[in-house]
């Protein structure tokens, strides 16, 4: 079977269970957020922003490792467990030691609690079995499927449940709970093998050495992504993150779910076909087009209607996140434009273009983000995200030229 059947198969099995769970989160973020004040949201998102960064500063790229890997993967699993397990303690002890300071720095005492109960979400994930990643390396998308639909519905219907008698943000963690106790359970029941709690120095060593560059990528990509609800937070207050942070989801859901299905699907499909220029040259038109024909139609409706959907969807407290709806949404649509190209450096072992990219639009935002966001609110948080992916275009473009025309040779060895 060609690249092209493997990638409309596995877009169709990604894209259904992205249409479900997305319908199941707006759903869950609809019952949230007319049970919540935009205050009481950014509380919640105060303590996902610190768990987000511990999980990234702690990155060690083994996902991605396993995946680039051609060969069988079996032997990195145990190691991969073992470190995976290291990671999710140190995260959990860190949160709820820097619990306090963070809800000082957001002048948010109502945050510490979360934070300290959110930091149980990385250390129970820490145990999920490493050999799940097999499930997308070896194209089973319809497992794949089922896999994730089930963790992520009984997510939403624990946080909604739980939501519903708290009446406060602590039922959307746990739901986060839930499903990190649900994903390892299910990832000793149906994926093989299953790790032993032994740790290689040597394959531990080629693991994160070649996850370096993934940890600097994240590091930078969280950067990217947050900077604007910390700023927002630290500056305005939780209710303005509140509404920020709601504008965001509202803004990127459809088009970022669009690259997202393109993205995990043509992973793996570049990494089989890297040794034919031409054949991952023409994949990568054709997604990078089929994205761009997918988005931008999304893109026009949020912005012409943002007010309307927020309406609907979220109710009149929330319609003053509309104005930064529109601008998100500029900035959503061009960074799934160019997120083909960061899968395809991902797909050829050149992490440090991947990198590199994010580090200049992460350095353009922290130049813009205060400035605009002190002087035009949550519209220049928005106006300051646009600018930031903006940069970032040329330099992929440049890396991408580059990519084709040295054939990435080096990468094969």
């Amino acid at each position: 079977m060609g690249y092209q059947k493997e990638t409309i198969k596995g877009a169709s099995w990604i894209g259904a269970l992205r249409v479900t769970t997305r319908v199941i989160a707006l759903i869950k973020t609809t019952v949230i957020a007319r049970l919540l004040s935009p205050s009481a949201f950014g509380v919640f998102g105060i303590s996902m922003v610190v768990m987000a960064l511990l999980e990234i500063l702690t990155e060690t790229g083994i996902n991605v490792f396993l995946l680039q890997e051609k060969d069988d993967v079996d032997e990195f699993v145990n190691t991969s467990w073992v470190v995976s397990i290291f990671r999710g303690v140190l995260i959990a002890i860190i949160l709820v030691l820097c619990s306090s300071l963070v809800a000082s720095f957001f002048k948010s005492p109502e945050s510490q609690p979360l934070i300290i109960l959110v930091s149980l979400v990385p250390l129970i994930r820490g145990f999920i079995n490493p050999s799940e990643i097999k499930l997308q390396k070896d194209l089973k998308f319809k497992k794949d499927f089922v896999f994730r639909f089930t963790i992520f519905t009984f997510d939403a219907l624990v946080a909604i449940v739980a939501t519903l008698i708290t009446k406060n943000a602590a039922g959307a963690i746990f739901g986060l709970i839930a499903g990190a106790i649900l994903e390892v359970v299910l990832s000793f029941l149906i994926v093989k093998p299953r790790p032993k709690f032994i740790l290689e120095i040597e394959k531990t060593r080629k693991v994160l050495d070649r996850g370096k560059w993934i940890t600097g990528a994240g590091i930078f990509d969280y950067l990217f992504e947050n900077i604007d609800d910390i700023t927002v937070g630290r500056f305005l207050g939780s209710g303005p993150l509140g509404l920020y942070q709601m504008a965001y989801k509202l803004a990127t859901l459809p088009i970022t779910e669009v690259a997202d299905v393109f993205g995990k699907v043509t992973l793996p499909i570049y990494v089989k076909i890297s040794g034919d220029t031409k054949r991952i040259k023409r994949a990568f038109i054709k997604s990078t087009i089929g994205i761009a024909f997918l988005t931008i139609p999304f893109g026009i409706v949020l912005i012409l209607f943002s007010k309307q959907i927020i309406l609907i969807i979220l109710g009149k407290n929330w319609l003053d996140a509309a104005p930064a709806v529109q601008f998100i949404t500029v900035y959503a649509i061009l960074r799934a434009i160019i997120n083909p190209a960061l899968t395809l450096f991902l797909s050829v072992k050149k992490q440090e273009y991947v990198t590199s990219v994010i580090l200049l639009g992460t350095i353009t935002l922290g130049i813009s983000i205060i400035p605009l966001t002190v002087k035009l609110g949550l519209v220049g948080a928005g106006i300051s995200t646009i600018i930031a992916v903006s940069v970032m275009i040329p330099m992929t473009i440049f890396y991408t030229i580059k990519l084709f025309n040295g054939k990435w040779t080096s990468t094969n060895e």
